[in-house]
This record gives C-alpha cells, sequence and structure tokens, in this order.
C-alpha cells in the first residue's frame, strides 16, 4: 500500500492529467522524465530477476506491467511521479531479494484492487488464485468502514494470510521501503507517524523473517526520519575516517593468510555497521559522540565445523578480547540468524569484530525465509526455513483467540518486541520476551503446563512464579500433576488472576484469559477469592512503589467505602465490582492524607 497514493484514476488517455496541486514547472518536469525514461519500463525489472531465475519467461511480468500502469493511470504520487512507480519500484525490491515471478506480479498489481477499477475477482481470472491470495494480503481495509480498527483489522488479516503464504509479508516490507525511500514530501508530522508505526511493527516483523538486507535499510530510515540530526552526524562520522579503509584491508590481508595456514577454505571480506545500529549501541546509549569498531566477516566454504577451525586460526593469529564471544552457530538468535562472533586485538591494538559463518549460514543471515526463493538451486535447510514459520504459526494460533483487534495489534507488537532472553527448561532453549515470568514459561511449554503450573526453581532455588527470568537462568516448572516442593495441597486449581498483572507473553495472556472464559469457578472458596484479591492490590501498589506494613490502611479504606470488612472488599476486588487500581488510588490519598 503507498501512503503516498492520490486518487483518481482515468483508465484511458494518451497522457494521464497531473493533480491540479503541484506548481506547473514540477508537473511538467514530471511529465518530461517520465516520457523520456526507457521505452521498456519493464526492463531493468526483468534483468535483475533473471540474474537470479535465469529460465523465467518475462511475458507474464511484462503483462502484469501493463495491467497495471494502465489502471493506475492517471493517480499521482505527492511527489508528482506517475503512481505506477511505486508498484514497479516494489517489484523491483523483490526482484532483488531474488523472489520468484509470482511475487513479482504480485508486486506490480498489489494496489489496484485497493485504488482501481480492477477487482479481485477480475485479478484471479487474469493471473491466478495465487497472485490473487498475494494482493488480497496486503489490500488494506477501508478506514471508513472500518474506523479506528481499520489498521488493526489490517494487519490481523495480513498475518492470516501470510499463515498461507509467507510471500504476503515480503510484499509488505518492500512495499513500506519504498515508501520510506520517498517519505521525505510528506509533511513532518506524517513521515514521524509512519516511520514510527514503521519501527513498532514492519521493522521488528523483518527482522523475525531474517530478511536484514530490507532490515538494514528500513532502520536507517526509521532512524533519518525520527533523529534526523543524529542519522546526519553518523553520516559524517562515517565519511571522515582517514585510513579505515586501508586498516580494514590489512585486517582482511592478515587473516586470509591466517586461515590458509590452516587450510580453511574461506572468503574474508569487510562488512561495515548500518548507522542505526551505530546509533544504537553509541549515542543511544552513555557515548557522546558515534563509536564504530573495524569490522570483518569470514565465510567458510565447508561445514560448520570449519567455523571452528577459522575461529582457531583468527584467535592464533590475534589474542581474542575476554567476554566477547558469542557462539549463535550453537545456540542460534530468535530469527535464527547462525554465526560466531568474536572479538581480537587485531593489527596496531585496535579491537577488530570478526563474524564466522559458513555460504548457507551467510545465505540465511541477508535473505532469511527469502533465502528459499534466492537459491532455489542451492542447499537451502529445509528445517531451517520451517523454524522460521513455527513463530508465524504460533501468532495465528493465538490470533484466534483475541476478539478484539486493538488487543491483536498490542499483544503483536509484545510478541515482535526486540528486547529477548533465552532460558534453558526440560533440557531445551526456550526464547521470551524480556521481563518474562515462570508462568509464561510454563505455558511456553504446552497449555497444560500453563495453567497448572504451581512453583518454579531457578538455578535451583524456588522463586515466586512471578519473578522476572534473566538470560542463561535454568528454570523447572512443577504443576499440580507432578511432585512439588513445599506444600501446595490447599493451592486452587488453574490459572490465577494475579498472573495477568505479570505475565509478558500473548501466549500467556490468551491462554490465560481462555481458561476463565471457561470456567465459571464454582468451587473457589471465599478464602481464595480474598487471598486474591488481597494479591491483585498488592501487584497494583507495586505499579506506584508502594506497599502495606500492615491491614489498617486497607480496614480503614474498607470502612470508607461502606463495606463491613476488609475481607468483603478483598472479594468484591477479585469480583472485579472494584478495580484493584481505583483502590489503590483510594488507599494512597487516605494514608497521605492522613498523613
Amino acid at each position: 500500500m503507498d501512503v503516498d497514493a492520490g486518487h483518481g484514476a482515468a483508465l484511458e488517455g494518451a497522457l494521464p492529467p497531473q493533480p491540479a496541486d503541484l506548481p506547473l514547472t514540477r508537473r511538467l518536469r514530471t511529465l518530461l522524465a517520465w516520457s523520456t525514461t526507457d521505452s521498456d519500463p519493464v526492463g531493468e525489472l526483468v534483468r535483475t530477476h533473471r540474474n537470479v531465475h535465469s529460465g523465467t519467461d518475462p511475458s507474464m511480468l511484462r503483462r502484469a506491467y501493463t495491467i497495471a500502469e494502465t489502471m493506475h493511470r492517471g493517480q499521482f504520487r505527492k511527489s508528482g511521479e506517475p503512481y505506477i512507480t511505486h508498484p514497479l519500484a516494489v517489484a523491483q525490491i523483490c526482484a532483488g531479494l531474488g523472489m520468484d515471478a509470482t511475487t513479482l506480479v504480485a508486486a506490480l498489481l498489489h494496489d489496484t484492487v485497493e485504488d482501481t477499477r480492477y477487482t479481485l475477482q477480475a485479478l484471479a481470472d487474469d493471473f491466478g488464485p495465487e497472485v490473487a491470495h498475494l494482493v488480497d494480503g496486503v489490500t488494506k481495509f477501508d478506514k471508513a468502514f472500518y474506523g479506528k480498527a481499520a489498521e488493526a483489522e489490517t494487519i490481523r488479516k495480513m498475518i492470516i494470510a501470510a499463515g498461507k503464504d509467507v510471500r504476503v509479508l515480503i510484499i509488505k516490507l518492500a512495499d513500506r521501503l519504498h515508501n520510506m525511500r520517498t517519505l521525505g514530501v510528506r509533511s513532518a508530522a506524517s513521515r514521524e507517524r509512519i516511520a514510527r508505526k514503521t519501527q513498532e511493527v514492519l521493522v521488528p516483523l523483518c527482522d523475525r523473517l531474517g530478511i536484514q538486507k530490507l532490515k538494514r535499510e528500513l532502520d536507517d530510515m526509521v532512524l533519518m526520519h525520527l533523529k534526523p540530526e543524529e542519522h546526519d552526524r553518523i553520516s559524517r562520522h562515517l565519511h571522515d575516517r582517514p585510513g579505515w579503509d586501508a586498516y580494514l584491508a590489512e585486517v582482511v590481508s592478515r587473516a586470509k593468510t591466517a586461515l590458509r595456514r590452516s587450510r580453511v577454505d574461506a572468503v574474508v571480506a569487510p562488512r561495515p555497521r548500518h548507522l542505526y545500529s551505530i546509533w544504537k549501541d553509541t549515542l543511544a546509549g552513555d557515548h557522546a559522540n558515534p563509536f564504530d569498531l573495524p569490522r570483518v566477516v569470514v565465510v567458510v566454504n565447508g561445514p560448520a565445523t570449519d567455523c571452528y577451525a577459522a575461529l582457531g586460526a583468527v584467535h592464533g593469529t590475534w589474542p581474542p578480547v575476554p567476554g566477547r564471544f558469542k557462539d549463535y552457530i550453537a545456540s542460534p538468535k530468535n530469527n535464527l540468524y547462525r554465526s560466531l562472533h568474536t572479538s581480537v586485538r587485531g593489527p596496531r591494538d585496535r579491537t577488530v569484530e570478526v563474524l564466522i559463518r559458513t555460504e548457507e549460514m551467510h545465505r540465511c543471515a541477508e535473505y532469511g525465509i527469502a533465502a528459499s526463493y534466492r537459491f532455489a538451486h542451492a542447499r537451502v535447510d529445509q528445517a531451517v526455513r520451517d523454524e522460521h514459520l513455527d513463530w508465524l504459526r504460533r501468532v495465528l494460533d493465538w490470533e484466534q483467540e483475541t476478539a478484539d483487534p486493538a488487543q491483536f495489534l498490542e499483544s503483536l507488537r509484545c510478541d515482535l518486541a526486540e528486547a529477548q532472553i533465552q532460558v534453558f527448561a526440560d533440557g531445551q532453549q526456550v526464547v521470551l520476551p524480556a521481563g518474562a515470568t515462570p508462568v509464561d514459561l510454563a505455558y511456553e511449554l504446552g497449555t497444560e503446563r500453563g495453567d497448572h503450573c504451581l512453583a518454579t526453581r531457578i538455578n535451583g532455588r524456588l522463586a515466586p512464579l512471578s519473578s522476572c527470568l534473566e538470560e542463561g537462568d535454568v528454570v523447572e516448572i512443577f504443576t499440580e500433576t507432578e511432585q512439588t516442593p513445599g506444600d501446595f495441597d490447599a493451592a486452587p486449581r488453574g490459572p490465577r488472576r494475579e498472573w495477568l498483572g505479570f505475565v509478558k507473553s500473548p501466549q500467556a495472556q490468551m491462554q490465560i484469559n481462555r481458561w476463565f472464559a471457561d470456567h465459571t469457578e464454582p468451587g473457589i472458596s471465599i478464602a481464595d477469592k480474598v487471598r486474591l484479591g488481597r494479591a491483585a492490590v498488592g501487584l497494583a501498589l507495586r505499579k506506584h512503589d508502594r506497599g502495606l506494613a500492615s491491614d489498617l490502611p486497607l480496614l480503614r479504606l474498607s470502612e470508607e467505602l461502606g463495606y463491613p470488612d476488609l475481607e468483603t472488599m478483598l472479594v468484591a476486588v477479585f469480583d472485579r465490582a472494584i478495580e484493584p487500581d481505583t483502590v489503590v488510588k483510594q488507599l494512597i490519598d487516605l494514608v497521605d492524607h492522613r498523613r
């Protein structure tokens, strides 16, 4: 979808009419530029595509372009360019990723159903149901009909469509990348709004699919529009670095020599970091100035074991920096990125970062889920591709349980959050959102484990279920059906309502809400309701960094609110007859007023 779209399609006419709000000279310049372009506007797209897929017949691409150009004729972007330049650019981005012809056809036609008279049925008749599904997946819902829910419903629809064909998401990311490239003609408020939404959902979505080719540029575009001064500052820093290229050339040369001596067949090349990465690690932190270490990548021509041989060769040449080694081959990132990372004291005692990976790992690091399309004739690990889609399947599972579109969008943002941790449970590595608790882990291990979890050990010690887990924690989950430490015979069965106050993952939130929707809790005792009501008040107090040394303030508040006793008020809190936040606000006012 083009954020710069202008309407008013005219399906006939040799020259499209120019929008009246553009200055005359700009309109003429745009017309002249468009009329003097290559007589084959699809030529570059075909060449890019055939560089990867040499046997493809370009006739379908040309036919799709002709229909798209005809249908969008009379529409213009904010820049004054004919609208067809946008879908053509989106298709070019997809071709650069190495996507197949079907994806490119859908990219050329991706806005026709939304913005022209071309219907989805007509598109399906012309190009088949596969292309129609891709186009429908990226077609936005009408704001006039859906109102504020349009954005969330559009994203939900896109995720569901991607569950059947992930190429929907690739087209959407290419669409947003081109819009970000041309965002300069928009107002400052529009630039910030679009960049912020890109940062919140589409950039982490791109990262989760592992498509770093797109993510790096999206990151830098977001930085340019949200923090233009810092973007320019880092650009100047990268431009004004005397001797940088010569130093990297020396590192590459010496690394090649070391690898040859160790009989490791590998390619070594500089690996510059992009602007957003530098900003995040320096200016967004405590550094006063941009800071960027020299970095090279070693791509070995062999199995994963050769990566460790290459690591030995590098460490044998330069001493490693303590604490700076990470093995993402043995423990891949949540987007399945695999590589060895190390830092060494390189020539002239300067710290150098070195990335080491196989050719297959390098392809997956660059193209992620798109690698299986670009390298269709090479060996792409099918298991890795399937794991890339595991996350999408989990999202679809809890999407079906989330009726509210706003809640779905918020849960998706949480699930896509960049900050994540890895913990160990049941002999496996589990990825969770930062700040997750043992309850989140229990639900990640299975719905039954979550519903019936009673206690936890973290690194061998008993801990509250509300404890925040840390990177690398070893966690044990005990349930009602297992031998558990301590006496839990009196504990009520099933999830506790207070869990909703501290769980982080959409999976846990959805399953807890589902349980309470399915159970009327006929057997829960008054004592349990009192205890859980007290816990809910305690959690609400923690939001204000407050606590209670005794029940006396609660007792006074229950009297002022007209309850016969404290227990009755706490039962009312549990039953949500009065909200915990309301109780806490009045409690704080009461205590502070009496001081």
